[in-house]
């Protein structure tokens, strides 16, 4: 009896791991296929792709949709921009979110729970885009490259994620350093700071592919070409090429025959990838961290 109770567990175990790694499976292809479908119609040559059917592999190997993409002067610049807004508005905003967060988190503030209060008031409630606008041109930042840092320094969800892992910090580390003369300062620099590092990896994280895919800012804020962030120089070359596709049916038809027609959707699919690995790359190096900060961060009020 009790063998044959071991082996319908053995074989309940192996049918449950077989379900579970079928799931698994078909979760893994459901996230990555898109993903791989749009680089193998990037890589594959614009005008055959419009017959459709590319499913694992391309047809015609072309890296024409990627060249007229980084030959695009506007293109290049605005991957300058958003490169210079990611390296100087990612470090600016989390150092001066988590010394936001420090301050939160200390009970002895005066005034703390009606800060809180108001700050949280702030996420759900917004004075509209053309007030927002309004000061923004008081203060002399439209058309102003830091139009991309000033105004997104602080983000109150972030600051509730460092502040709640901040508090879960033992207080004797607190009082242990100001026996020794430490003030908050040192105490932030130096103790808390490392401490909280897998929260800061998760809000950095947080904050860099926010300045990377951000356009509506660009887009509203900014009129110089020079100034426009690498998603909204997407966008119009988006425009610029359905434009171009609108000619006449001649035309179109004589571009087909010698093969030099660039699709909107190869255009598309090009700017994605490139838009995209970046972020991918960046990823890997912080995913350590994220699961711990995420949590941590969040389930302490």
């Amino acid at each position: 009896m009790k063998k044959a109770s071991i082996r319908e567990n053995n074989i309940q175990d192996i049918v449950l791991n077989c379900i579970i790694y079928f799931l698994l499976v078909a979760v893994v292809l459901v996230t990555l296929y898109p993903f791989w479908n749009i680089f193998i119609i990037s890589i594959n040559d614009p005008v055959d792709a419009i017959r459709g059917g590319l499913y694992f592999w391309p047809r015609e190997f072309s890296l024409k949709p990627y060249i007229t993409v980084l030959t695009d002067r506007n293109f290049v610049d605005s991957i300058l921009v958003t490169v210079k807004r990611t390296l100087i508005g990612t470090p600016i905003a989390v150092l001066a979110t988590s010394m936001f967060a420090y301050s939160m988190s200390r009970k002895d503030l005066i005034g703390r729970k009606f800060l809180n209060i108001a700050f949280i008031f702030t996420m759900y409630f917004g004075g509209g885009i053309v007030p927002y606008y309004m000061i923004l041109k008081n203060v002399g930042l439209i058309n102003n490259f830091w139009v991309y840092i000033w105004p997104n320094i602080i983000s109150v969800y972030n600051m509730i994620l460092i502040r709640n892992y901040i508090q879960s910090l033992p207080n004797d580390l607190y009082e242990s350093a100001k026996i020794d003369g430490a003030n908050d300062i040192v105490i932030f620099f130096r103790i808390v700071m490392p401490l909280i590092k897998p929260i800061l990896m998760t809000v950095t994280l947080f904050v860099a592919i926010m300045q990377w895919n951000s356009w509506f800012d660009s887009h509203i804020y900014t009129s110089s070409q020079n100034l426009k962030t690498l998603q909204a120089v997407i966008y119009q070359l988006l425009n610029k090429y359905d434009t171009k596709m609108m000619t006449s049916a001649a035309a179109r038809m004589s571009d087909a025959a010698n093969k030099n027609v660039v699709t909107p959707d190869s255009i598309r699919m090009a700017s994605t990838m490139i838009s995209t690995i970046p972020i991918m790359l960046v990823y890997p190096l912080v995913q350590k961290y994220f699961v711990k900060g995420i949590m941590l961060g969040a389930v302490k009020e």
